[in-house]
């Protein structure tokens, strides 16, 4: 009797420490799901959810409206791949639009980063102007610079008679599209500014000294030194140019609507008619499905791309 006393005791202890650890578990599991659970449950209905339902639909001849639903399978895309022009005439003004408008916002932003991250006295202020165009609405952006264009450049035309000035800038292709992309990077430059200034910032000053010590100038340092210590900034910053390039909606549809005759219609504006203005809700979830697919191509091999950049640097 005197043996088992103390081993009873033991294992009741152990029941306790055991007991305990699995209630701090269920704790710290319960605290993560109050964190985690709300954003994943929104990300579900609002992400997931529908981008099954869009895949769903796309093989249907789904009016949007009706509650019958007739299952067409492959026929959306055979039409779409055989008898839809217009939609890859959307997509070439789509990935022209994308390179022209990524490399000039690129610039712009990183041109606007390392003027800004120099000792001015004005350069918090400058940051704010810069970065102001990006919290615009697209649509209303889209209008300011649609009367822009349209208005007060005709009359700066007129008082001028700079060529620059008088051109149709949005009754002409090829001036609509250089208009789209100018709004498109005046907008998105302060966002990619302010990522390459974090960049920037942490770039070790006494590497930069120890380069001019050596006699290297301005150029040499920034290709050699600044640019490959910053790269990740790059692939981020590529990354989202691109996306929000391929998904260009609202400014397109506010300061051109497509025009003129469909010259600068975006893919995402082509769906939406398709969709909504149509009413084949099937057709359009095709498109977007392909659309979908392209633009993850695009992305994938453009990080996959700056990333081996990374290491090599």
């Amino acid at each position: 009797m005197s043996t088992s006393t103390p081993t009873n005791k033991t294992v009741g202890q152990s029941d306790q420490r055991i007991s305990a650890k699995r209630k701090i578990k269920r704790n710290k599991v319960l605290t993560y799901a109050a964190f985690v659970g709300p954003a994943l449950l929104f990300f579900l209905v609002i992400q997931i959810i529908p981008f099954f339902m869009g895949i769903y639909y796309s093989f249907t001849s789904w009016n949007g409206v009706s509650s019958a639903v007739e299952w067409v399978g492959l026929d959306n895309y055979k039409r779409i791949f055989t008898n839809d022009q217009r939609f890859f005439d959307s997509f070439w003004f789509t990935t022209r639009f994308m390179f022209a408008a990524v490399i000039i916002s690129n610039l712009i932003g990183f041109s606007l980063a390392l003027l800004l991250n120099a000792a001015l006295k004005t350069r918090n202020i400058l940051r704010t102007v810069f970065f102001i165009p990006n919290v615009i609405g697209g649509l209303l952006l889209g209008f300011i610079w649609q009367f822009i264009f349209v208005r007060g450049f005709a009359a700066v035309g007129e008082l001028t008679n700079i060529g620059f000035f008088q051109l149709p800038w949005l009754g002409d292709a090829t001036t609509a599209f250089w208009g789209i992309v100018i709004v498109f990077a005046w907008q998105i430059s302060g966002y990619m500014m302010v990522i390459y200034i974090a960049a920037l910032q942490g770039v070790d000053t006494s590497l930069l000294e120890a380069a001019k010590i050596d006699g290297a100038n301005a150029w040499q340092t920034l290709r050699r030194i600044i640019i490959p210590l910053i790269l990740p900034a790059f692939t981020i910053c590529f990354f989202l140019t691109i996306a929000m390039a391929f998904k260009i909606f609202d400014l397109n549809l506010s300061l051109t609507g497509g025009g003129p005759f469909n010259s600068t219609q975006s893919v995402a504006i082509n769906i939406y008619q398709e969709a909504f203005t149509n009413n084949n809700y099937g057709v359009g979830s095709a498109k977007a499905i392909i659309f979908f697919v392209v633009v993850a191509i695009f992305t994938t091999v453009q990080v996959m791309i700056t990333k081996n950049k990374e290491v090599e640097a």
